[in-house]
């Protein structure tokens, strides 16, 4: 016998006693007599005693089935009132997200978002992840994660919210010193920061055209955080990858130059990452929506 109580057996004995009959209880919950009768049996053979006497004209419960009753129809509430609550969340942006997002464009372009959605939303709650390293999604029980990278994983659902273009860039105090150079092999790769955490190794891909040319970049300094390189690079000592929504501003100022603008550095996309597409709750895909209609203009073009 096995151990887990016959939950369907105690609910449709109390779905007969409700309606004092096996016909009105198999309509009511769209099943056929012989399933409501083959599970009142069951759970007389499991228990070990008749739960009603019956006969062609009369259902009446027996003392047993009498003392059981009151469990089982709790029982049977309980379920319904568990099903209904659950039917209500998947259906309504309510309950927490739990959302990985990368450090710097979490606090400089998604936590300025974060009171609209809240306002939107204000049964849903948000439990934001910031970390440069690539979480595992199902693994440490994220709803859902902004990735910026050139593909998405293939193993996860992936919506794509807009594209975001990497620049080759350094302060006009760098190009004085040492010219603005008009083929990747003009860069000195000891002059060239690295980010550490990219996945492969922190390889520059550029193309014009159909010519293509790589760089590894081999500077002194090494970063789990793209924001740390910007004190080297204002200074002029050094040459960076940096992603659109970081250099906007700083090429706008004049603080930073573009080089390179004919080659182009492999770009790359701001994906909203799930464990899937299908049975998404209704919290997760409020989350999803509100950012595609957020970065259908990215904010650091605006």
């Amino acid at each position: 016998m096995s151990k887990l109580p016959d939950f369907e057996g105690l609910a449709l004995f109390a779905k007969v006693a409700e309606s004092r009959s096996f016909a009105a209880a198999a309509r009511e919950l769209d099943l056929s007599v012989p399933t409501v009768s083959r599970g009142i049996a069951r759970l007389e053979t499991r228990l070990g005693a008749r739960v009603f006497n019956r006969t062609s004209r009369r259902l009446a419960l027996t003392a047993f089935g009498q003392d059981l009753l009151g469990r089982a129809s709790q029982l049977y509430r309980d379920a319904e009132e568990a099903e209904a609550i659950a039917r209500d969340q998947s259906a309504s942006p309510r309950g927490t997200v739990r959302l990985a997002v990368p450090m710097t464009f979490g606090v400089h372009w998604i936590a300025p978002l974060l009171p609209g959605l809240l306002e939107r939303y204000p049964q849903l709650s948000l439990d934001l992840h910031l970390s440069d390293a690539k979480v595992d999604v199902v693994g440490d029980g994220f709803d859902a994660a902004l990735r910026i990278a050139a593909l998405p994983d293939s193993a996860l659902a992936a919506r794509r919210l807009c594209p975001v273009a990497r620049y080759t860039v350094a302060a006009p105090s760098y190009v004085a010193r040492y010219g603005n150079p008009s083929h990747p092999r003009d860069l000195d790769p000891a002059h060239c920061l690295a980010f550490a955490l990219r996945a492969g190794g922190d390889t520059w891909r550029f193309s014009n055209g159909r010519k293509q040319a790589t760089l590894n970049p081999l500077g002194r300094l090494r970063v789990t955080n793209s924001e740390a390189l910007l004190p080297v690079l204002l200074a002029g000592h050094a040459v960076a990858a940096l992603p659109e929504f970081m250099a906007a501003q700083y090429l706008r100022d004049g603080r930073l130059v573009a080089l390179l603008p004919q080659w182009k550095q492999s770009d790359g996309g701001l994906y909203f990452v799930t464990p899937t597409k299908q049975n998404r709750p209704a919290k997760v895909e409020a989350v999803a929506n509100y950012f595609v209609e957020m970065f259908a203009s990215p904010p650091w073009r605006q």
